[in-house]
């Protein structure tokens, strides 16, 4: 494997930039291409067929563009298309490559963190109808309690800057109550949507203090830190200057001005067609 370029980080909008941001700072020598399908999100609501087929485009997109190791830094994506990529088509498209996610790092990890054993997830509902934390979990943590709660309105309230208005709060807060009433033992809450962490300090300010929320950011970028370091061939593919570019399906000014809140710092984007 004598190529070398950037690491992949795809995520159907803006979500996956928390991913990134996290994954920078942990392995900022690395290059990375960031690529959003904003002109086809949100993925939440569509079906596993469309999302496999969306999600197939934009891998095989970034693998054009030289990337060896892509990172599906979205939970909808990863549910619903990511093991019939790594079963079916990254075989036929080349062995070396590779594809990851976001679910199976964050399950080996957030099951041992609480207490009560009982674990609240907030996801679209594509993630929460694939069942694919439950599912995970199971493997990694068989005796935790795992009760789901979709949050339809979260992505949209987020993406037009909603979120902390007087309805946006409302909205957040009703979700919140409502997956509590589901379990009060929750003593662990998962942000299993990459948009999620822009409420974190917010519902921080309104749950008990008992309950400890989730991003899976760090989680991700430590276990793909650690993936690095056990698979050395593939680590000497990945490309080394400390450089990020990022693309976009929909308006790249439109990108630009929000992707600023999700990523932490000014972005410039390239506009491309998938």
């Amino acid at each position: 494997m004598n190529k070398k370029g950037p690491i992949g980080v795809f995520d159907s909008g803006y979500g996956g930039l928390t991913v990134l941001s996290e994954i920078v700072k942990q392995l900022p020598e690395y290059d990375y291409l960031y690529l959003g399908d904003n002109a086809r999100a949100p993925y939440g609501t569509r079906s596993f067929d469309v999302v496999y087929e969306y999600t197939l485009e934009a891998v095989k997109e970034l693998f054009s563009r030289g990337c060896e190791l892509v990172v599906i830094a979205c939970n909808t994506s990863s549910a619903k298309a990511l093991r019939t990529i790594q079963q079916n088509d990254l075989p036929k498209i080349d062995d070396n490559k590779r594809v990851l996610g976001v679910i199976r790092p964050s399950t080996e990890v957030i099951g041992g963190l609480t207490k009560t054993g009982h674990i609240g997830i907030l996801a679209t509902e594509g993630t929460v109808k694939s069942e694919s934390y439950v599912i995970e979990l199971k493997k990694f943590s068989p005796t935790t309690v795992v009760v789901q709660h979709a949050c339809p309105m979260w992505v949209p309230l987020i993406e037009n800057n909603e979120h902390l208005s007087v309805a946006g709060k409302l909205f957040i807060q009703e979700d919140l109550q409502l997956l509590l009433k589901k379990d009060p033992k929750i003593d662990v809450i998962v942000l299993a949507c990459t948009h999620y962490p822009i409420l974190k300090e917010y519902i921080e300010t309104i749950v008990p203090s008992t309950i400890e929320i989730i991003s899976q950011g760090k989680i991700v970028a430590e276990k793909l830190s650690d993936y690095l370091k056990r698979h050395n061939q593939l680590e000497k593919s990945c490309s080394k200057n400390g450089e990020i570019h990022f693309l976009t399906t929909e308006n790249s000014l439109d990108f630009d001005r929000k992707a600023t809140l999700f990523f932490g710092k000014k972005v410039r984007s390239e506009h491309i067609k998938l």
